[in-house]
């Protein structure tokens, strides 16, 4: 076999002016264009990246305003609370004192109006035990009983001063004799005369009737009483009782 080295050179030739033709008007506008492509693709990657990362720092932004909100509301809520715990401590402690306080005075009304009813039982008590003993007394005044207070009532003007029988003596409106029941004319004029005598005079004496006094005699002038009565023994006793209450 023979071989065409002239065919062969020039189909190399052909080979090689195509090679050229395809580098310089194929090759290069499609490399341009692929290269082209790549750095528009290259661009947008990176504006995307940095859209991306604009749109992270948003996020961030976003998320630390967030957590500055929530850590806002946080304190409010903290704060109010402490503020609402304070006020409803203060309201509970107001609410308590008051409370206190109207128990305090309920239970001094009660303890006073308490003592104020045992003290009226008891007076009333006492009135009427005085009241019965005085009807009980009345049943007793027997003319040894009127005998024994006029021993008492002259015993009692012997211990007076010098001074008050002399100003009883000398009594303008006189000397006045109360007795607890009417005296007959002979016993009047004893007693008139067991008074004057304990007097060491003569004064003006006239006797008078008061059924209240229960039973006794009694001496009385315009500035000067001498009790000696069982009414004025149970008044004694009925005062006493009140004072001791």
């Amino acid at each position: 076999m023979t071989l065409d080295w002239w065919g062969l050179g020039l189909q190399a030739i052909n080979v090689l002016i195509l090679v050229w033709l395809l580098s310089r008007v194929f090759w290069r506008p499609v490399a341009g264009a692929i290269t082209r492509r790549q750095e528009a693709a290259q661009a947008l990657l990176e504006e995307g990246k940095t859209a991306q990362a604009k749109a992270n720092a948003a996020l961030a932004d976003i998320a630390a305003a967030r957590t500055g909100i929530a850590a806002e509301r946080d304190a409010i809520l903290a704060e109010a609370k402490t503020a609402a715990d304070k006020v409803a401590k203060a309201t509970l402690k107001d609410a308590q004192t008051k409370a206190d306080s109207l128990i305090a005075a309920a239970r001094t009304a009660i303890d006073r109006d308490r003592n104020t009813a045992r003290k009226e039982n008891a007076t009333r008590a006492t009135e009427l035990s005085v009241e019965i003993a005085a009807r009980l007394l009345d049943r007793f005044n027997t003319p040894s009983v009127q005998a024994t207070f006029l021993a008492q009532l002259v015993e009692a003007i012997a211990d007076m001063s010098a001074s008050d029988r002399a100003a009883l003596i000398a009594s303008a409106d006189g000397t006045t004799i109360v007795t607890a029941t009417d005296t007959e004319d002979a016993e009047s004029a004893k007693i008139e005369r067991a008074i004057k005598d304990a007097l060491g005079g003569t004064p003006s004496v006239r006797l008078v009737t008061d059924p209240s006094l229960i039973a006794g005699l009694e001496l009385r002038s315009g500035h000067f009483v001498l009790h000696n009565s069982w009414r004025a023994d149970l008044k004694a006793i009925l005062k006493e009782v009140e004072n001791a209450g």
